[in-house]
């Protein structure tokens, strides 16, 4: 597998426990991973992908991240499509022919795709040697990101019984992580935990007071370096993008008000470091893959930590000394509450209330954030001082620790 490693995605090693889930993979087993963004899971199901015969399918949320992927992986020489709404009929036609000849190793769909009786008859038709399931936690109501169309892929198992299935997410409570296995009804799987604690990123929290200004400041000290703005909704989206620019910065906005093709032009400026400043709506910005951002901002607080945990997972995902830096007020605070009295499900509405709360107490907390977090995902941190956040680097205002730019 080694040589896999080397000749299509140019590492010489495996990282933590890649290569024992792949080993599992290989053998026909199903498995759920649960591993932080940037731990190198995508790499858990490509190379099994290239050592079976068959197509390996990709069931993924997002259409941007989806085009990632296969731009990524067909640059290393890996055969890989995506067929989703952005794709006219005829161009999914030629790739499902493309498919149907053999000449496609790995295919990524959203899931909406496999509600579709056309598109299951034509999987039925093919060889199909593993399933992969990205953002396996949208299967699960007491997940951040529940989305109904992921309760349909409880077909897969039973139409691919001899299938092996591989489950991933970045983020699962004790809840999400039962209840991923109950709704995919894996069969006799085993659970892959990697540690959650993101040692390269240094976790700031700040009151929202001359929030631009603090933005500015920010950019300045990581000048030209590759940066994510989160905020709440389209209009902070272009009106911060449009400032940024005015005063100097090269930004572009980022959000699903955007036409695919804008949006899809934006995205490539980014990662092609023609822009180094992308700013997208929190609900959107999870497409964005780029290894080398520097910093993530929030102008707006996520509405769930487990929304958050994976928004920072966006920086320093190449292992480098990462800034996250939230802004939160009370005020945004009400913007969320807002909304979840929209809800007219009283069990969806609770648990968004109990998610608030839980995102606003790590905002106001005064001990340890990183260790706030890890608790939250059930794990323990032995260390009394993470030496990479606000609470425990007292900082008041910028310093230089451990010999190296905090902010």
């Amino acid at each position: 597998m080694k040589d896999l490693l080397k000749k299509y995605f140019g590492y010489d090693r495996f990282r933590s426990m890649q290569k024992e889930i792949i080993n599992h993979t290989i053998q026909g087993k199903d498995s759920l991973v649960i591993m932080p963004t940037g731990a190198g899971k995508s790499l858990c199901y490509q190379i099994p992908a290239l050592k079976f015969e068959g197509l390996t399918l990709v069931i993924s949320p997002l259409i941007s991240l989806m085009k990632d992927q296969v731009d990524s992986l067909n640059a290393n020489g890996i055969s890989a499509e995506y067929i989703n709404s952005s794709l006219s009929f005829e161009e999914i036609e030629d790739i499902k022919e493309r498919i149907q000849e053999g000449k496609v190793k790995m295919l990524y769909v959203a899931p909406e795709r496999l509600a579709l009786d056309s598109f299951k008859l034509f999987l039925a038709s093919i060889q199909i040697s593993l399933i992969a399931i990205d953002e396996a936690h949208c299967i699960s109501e007491w997940g951040h990101d529940f989305r109904q169309e992921y309760r349909n892929l409880r077909f897969l198992k039973d139409s691919f019984s001899t299938v092996p299935i591989i489950a991933l997410t970045a983020t699962a409570t004790l809840k999400v992580k039962e209840d991923i296995l109950k709704q995919l009804s894996l069969n006799n799987p085993q659970i892959f935990v990697s540690s959650f604690n993101r040692e390269n990123l240094n976790l700031i929290v700040r009151r929202k007071k001359n929030t631009f200004n603090q933005i500015l400041n920010l950019l300045k000290k990581h000048k030209n370096e590759s940066v994510i703005i989160y905020c709440f909704s389209r209009k902070d989206s272009e009106k911060i993008a449009q400032n940024l620019r005015e005063n100097g910065f090269n930004a572009l906005p980022y959000h699903a008000g955007l036409g695919n093709e804008v949006r899809k032009k934006n995205q490539e400026m980014f990662i092609k470091d023609k822009v180094n400043i992308i700013v997208a709506t929190i609900a959107f910005g999870m497409g964005i893959d780029k290894p080398d951002v520097r910093l993530i901002i929030h102008h707006t607080f996520s509405k769930t930590l487990e929304s958050y945990y994976q928004e920072i997972g966006r920086a320093g995902r190449d292992g480098l000394p990462s800034d996250c830096v939230l802004f939160y007020s009370y005020g945004d605070k009400r913007k969320h509450e807002f909304f979840i009295k929209q809800i007219m499900d009283e069990f969806v509405q609770k648990k968004s209330r109990d998610q608030l709360r839980i995102m606003m107490n790590y905002c106001d907390c005064t001990y340890c954030r990183r260790r706030y977090i890890l608790r939250h995902f059930g794990e323990y941190m032995q260390e009394s001082n993470c030496n990479g956040c606000d609470i425990c680097l007292d900082i008041p205002e910028i310093k230089e620790v451990r010999e190296r730019k905090i902010i």
